[in-house]
């Protein structure tokens, strides 16, 4: 009873609605007798025809009521949903207005379009400005659309692209009056929603990631492979339908057969499934079989118009449409790279080939067996890496493949440093016979003086901020801002939950996704990748995930926590930050909190270390330099790039920050064999870390970094 009591005071609009359509639908018998089969239905319901005839208030009273009584439960439901989320979001006023504005906008929208349309030979606009309509559906489909503005990336985008998606579909295929309602008032409630929050439309646009350009290959395909199979059920009178003639029609209607419409679903939903992956031999496939298929379509288009038989819109459309697949899976082919398993079998000895789950799992167990020295090396278990194994020794160096260059990520991972010295030295020669440029990147002093032993060159990058956890205390004016932060945490209710994300309630889970997605679209650029992990590396079940949550469950913020494998393997030592995210709006000192916490809870578990890693491209300003190198282009190229990124990824403010925890610092080095080689790295490394950034990234870059 509390639970509807909480209900009716947040969306007291929606339900006094339901209850109002409702209540009509018994007083005036339509739950049961259609209405527009009655008198009364001339007068309540809207359309061109009320308004011709003078029933002004038609566009109101409409709304109250279903044209025919299989069309309550989609209001009423419909109402509920879309209705009671529109209020939920945007307060009651405000819904309010959304509510009314959508519907109004809809109703005459389309009454104003059809007015201006018909009779001009067009028999779908022609036939449409002879219906009547009922039902609220234009006003909360708009309304929904209003409060998506409240959302956070990437709900608000899913949102309106279902909506989107929705309206145009059922306009183009099923062209009811209603359908055109929709599209008018969807369109309305997505202009008026930022006024209701008080500011103007931005219309922006972002690059889109490899990511992106998958899931728009995928849903351009089942969206294909719903559309084959709802025609043989369509109506067959919409937009362009009505430009066939009758013979036509009643032949189009005939060849839509069910079973050829299954059979295209499934090629086209293999085609989505495939592509969502990135698989290489789907992207070939479906490309040339739009190629194939549009050309014939156009010479489909070229014969109809010579001929002078009508139906060259309805054509068009499936030109159109089919172009606009083509054209995703052209511009975004970098996007489908990824072998078929079978083929990545086949290249297993090549050191470009993509690794395998089954490679990844024995490097996990290698780094839990061996160890290593490197505090950061759980992030070489991430499966974007590839392994190079020795045959001499147990251990491995994990590395990726851009521009020509082998980047070794982090020191060679083996329980000895003669093994290390020599996973280093192979690793090295084997890169060098595949024509690649071998170095390795953010590893430990040990592994730099093992590169200048062999005749490399050792240059600084970043530092790792260390804190030993055995006598850690919060005391003393240097701690202050935590101690801050621990009793506002305290006053609020707001707990730490430590474990492993896949572990934590699906609730938490959504909201720590929600949370990441959110930094990620606020960041105007690509997610950065390489030493930087994402929710999918924080749901690895060896990954501790700490969350700030308060006493309604809210996350308010999200670390995760990588293991440390001391040499000789075993169980963790410690823990390495590595994601870091906070609530928009949420408790101010959540990764203060978060952090000492965490560090407070490894610590009576037994752990000797926490590190908070590295912030790439940062360095403190009285860092000395290393052993006298020129550090040169390299490191121009390293500031200028920090710079750049500052204001979109904020490491050097990320730095900063780690102070407060009073860690020791070391640094880390990038290992290379020729100073010669120093722009192919850079460049390298920028792809490394940018691998779905574009050139008008990249020139985003170039701009901010004159400007820094």
């Amino acid at each position: 009873m509390a639970s509807w009591g909480l209900l009716v005071r947040r969306i007291p609009l929606t339900v006094a609605l339901l209850a109002l359509v409702v209540l009509l639908s018994l007083l005036t018998g339509s739950l049961w007798d259609p209405l527009l089969a009655r008198p009364l239905g001339e007068v309540v319901t809207y359309g061109l025809p009320s308004l011709l005839a003078g029933h002004w208030w038609s566009v109101l009273t409409g709304a109250f009521f279903a044209a025919i009584p299989v069309q309550y439960l989609p209001i009423l439901v419909g109402l509920a949903i879309f209705g009671g989320f529109s209020e939920w979001r945007l307060g009651t006023a405000r819904a309010a207005v959304a509510l009314l504005v959508a519907h109004v906008t809809g109703v005459l929208g389309a009454s104003a379009l059809l007015a201006v349309t018909r009779d001009h030979g067009y028999l779908w606009t022609t036939q449409l400005a002879q219906v009547r309509d009922a039902g609220p559906s234009a006003g909360f489909l708009g309304a929904a659309a209003a409060a998506s503005v409240t959302l956070e990336p990437p709900w608000r985008g899913r949102l309106r692209a279902a909506l989107a998606a929705y309206v145009l579909l059922f306009v183009i295929d099923m062209g009811s009056l209603a359908d055109l309602e929709h599209v008018i008032a969807v369109g309305a409630g997505l202009l008026l929603g930022p006024y209701l929050v008080g500011r103007r439309p931005r219309f922006t646009r972002r690059a889109l990631t490899r990511r992106d350009f998958r899931l728009l290959a995928c849903c351009f395909f089942v969206v294909a492979a719903l559309e084959g199979l709802i025609q043989p059920f369509t109506a067959a009178d919409g937009p362009l339908a009505a430009t066939l003639s009758s013979e036509r029609r009643a032949e189009e209607l005939a060849n839509r057969a069910f079973l050829a419409g299954l059979i295209q679903a499934v090629v086209w939903l293999w085609f989505a499934r495939s592509l969502y992956k990135g698989r290489r031999r789907a992207w070939r496939w479906a490309t040339g079989l739009l190629w194939v298929v549009i050309t014939v379509q156009l010479l489909g288009v070229i014969f109809i118009v010579i001929v002078g038989e009508p139906g060259v819109l309805a054509l068009l459309y499936e030109v159109v449409g089919n172009a606009f697949g083509l054209g995703v899976l052209l511009v975004g082919r970098h996007a489908f790279r990824n072998p078929s398993p079978r083929r990545a079998r086949r290249t297993h000895g090549s050191l470009v080939a993509p690794a395998t789950e089954q490679q990844r799992q024995v490097a996990t167990a290698l780094l839990q067996q061996e160890g290593t020295v490197n505090r950061l090396a759980w992030m070489t278990t991430w499966p974007e890496n590839r392994w190079f194994e020795s045959h001499r020794d147990a251990g491995y160096v994990a590395y990726r493949v851009h521009a020509g260059v082998a980047i070794g990520l982090c020191d060679p991972v083996a329980s000895r440093s003669e093994a290390r010295a020599d996973l280093l030295g192979s690793f090295a020669d084997a890169v060098r016979k595949a024509g690649l440029v071998p170095c390795l990147f953010t590893v430990t002093a040990e592994a730099s003086r093992h590169a200048r032993a062999q005749g490399w060159h050792s240059l600084q990058v970043a530092e790792e901020a260390v804190i030993d956890l055995p006598g850690l205390t919060f005391t003393g004016k240097a701690w202050q801002d935590v101690r801050t932060a621990l009793n506002q945490a305290s006053k609020l209710g707001i707990t730490l939950r430590l474990g492993p994300l896949a572990d934590a309630p699906r609730g938490i889970q959504l909201q720590v996704q929600a949370i990441s997605a959110a930094w990620v679209e606020d960041k105007g650029l690509p997610e950065m990748g390489f030493t930087l992990g994402g929710v999918d590396e924080a749901l690895d079940p060896h990954v501790h995930v700490g969350v700030a949550v308060d006493p309604e469950s809210t996350v308010h913020g999200v670390t995760s926590w990588m293991p440390i494998y001391d040499v000789g393997g075993g169980s963790p030592v410690g823990w390495t930050l590595d994601v870091m995210r906070r609530l928009p709006g949420g408790f101010r000192y959540s990764m203060e909190f978060l952090i000492s916490s965490a560090c407070t809870s490894f610590r009576e578990a037994g752990c000797r270390v926490v590190s908070l890693s590295g912030a790439p491209l940062a360095r403190s300003t009285g860092t000395s330099r290393d052993e006298g190198l020129d550090r040169g282009t390299l490191d121009a190229f390293l500031d200028r790039l920090g710079g750049a990124l500052e204001p979109y990824y904020g490491f050097r403010s990320l730095h900063a920050f780690k102070a407060k925890f009073q860690p020791r610092l070391e640094p880390l080095y990038l290992v290379f064999p020729d100073e010669a080689d120093l722009p192919r790295i850079g460049l390298a490394l920028s792809r490394a870390y940018l691998p779905d950034a574009g050139v008008r990234d990249f020139l985003t870059l170039a701009r901010s970094g004159r400007g820094s």
